[in-house]
């Protein structure tokens, strides 16, 4: 009899065989579209509310449309509604044709625990963009395998922050909705590992650093064979970092991988034992030595959040005093 740890191996293999086929790319947006704001994960307190209404507006202002989850600003305990009141939003949202793209209002934790209530059969065949970063991670991984293109980018709590330090990051965000071209020269870290090769393509996938590792040993987690794997982390002591590395070494994420990007490694907690080297050192450890590893590309928890399209075949150009990141699909 075949059980389901077989099947998730054999499924394992398959995707393994198909792992560079171009994904399904969802429709780029245009003029009087309609775009759903929903809240899959942590609560959005009444203080909140002001932002997401300002997101709606931003929207707008590109002529499109926009509901709001009707249980968006429900509130219970950790979450903006009980696992099926989020659901239910996330789901109405993915069966609706006439919305095209599904944008998070915020990340925290909460997404995981609906993916599995959650029926894709009607966006496997009308496929829309998934829109978010941090705990929306868990989105990519499931509908990456799922063959569908997704966009990590700016949230709508994201307008928190600073006009001024987050003008790329609604720029970029923009031109990768309504399909305008997106590439980045980013400067080089002294830090970056090189190796003879100073071009490299393979689709981008990845996200947050927590959420990839409990995706491990689930129909979510990633086949990262000649990918190039970003990587993003907010928050953790180092040594939560490194644990959390070692736990994606062991699970042979980083055996055929094509290169890893490191987005921002945010607010990094000071542990009373000192770890006793840097961040990027600590990464470095981590991953294999035969595997490039480039550091600093302005994605992440912070202000300066550039869309990337995960799925999406790019090509990483490394030079001297800067690295591109272009996509080429």
């Amino acid at each position: 009899m075949i059980n389901k740890i077989t099947v998730f191996f054999l499924l394992m293999i398959i995707s393994s065989t198909t792992a560079q086929e171009k994904l399904k790319t969802p429709p780029y947006l245009k003029t009087g579209d309609t775009i759903a704001i929903v809240a899959p994960a942590g609560i959005l307190k009444p203080n909140r509310k002001a932002v997401v209404l300002q997101a709606k507006k931003l929207a707008e202002s590109w002529g499109l449309q926009v509901v709001l989850g009707k249980n968006m600003f429900n509130q219970n305990n950790h979450f903006s509604g009980t696992d099926d009141e989020r659901c239910q939003d996330f789901q109405e949202a993915l069966d609706n044709k006439n919305i095209k793209a599904i944008w998070a209002a915020r990340g925290g934790y909460g997404s995981v625990r609906i993916l599995d209530k959650l029926d894709f059969t009607t966006f496997k065949q009308y496929p829309k963009w998934i829109i978010g970063y941090s705990d929306i991670t868990a989105f990519h991984n499931h509908i990456h395998n799922l063959d569908v293109e997704s966009l990590h980018a700016m949230m709508a709590t994201s307008l928190e922050e600073k006009p001024e330090e987050i003008k790329q990051t609604i720029a970029t965000f923009k031109k990768a909705i309504f399909g305008d071209e997106i590439a980045y020269n980013i400067p080089t870290s002294k830090a970056n590992r090189l190796l003879s090769s100073k071009e490299i393509e393979g689709q981008i996938i990845g996200g947050n650093l927590a959420i990839l590792t409990s995706m491990l040993g689930s129909e979510s987690q990633l086949n990262t064979e000649n990918k190039i794997l970003f990587i993003e982390e907010i928050g953790e002591y180092k040594y939560s970092i490194d644990r959390m590395l070692q736990s994606l070494k062991r699970a042979r994420y980083f055996t055929k991988v094509n290169a890893v990007i490191v987005g921002d490694m945010s607010l990094i907690k000071k542990n009373s034992t000192k770890w006793g080297s840097s961040i990027e050192q600590l990464i470095l450890d981590a991953i294999p030595e035969d595997i490039p590893v480039i550091f600093n590309f302005p994605a992440g928890h912070n202000a300066d959040n550039r869309a990337l399209i995960f799925g999406r075949k790019v090509q990483l150009s490394v030079g001297s005093n800067q690295y591109s990141v272009r996509f080429t699909e």
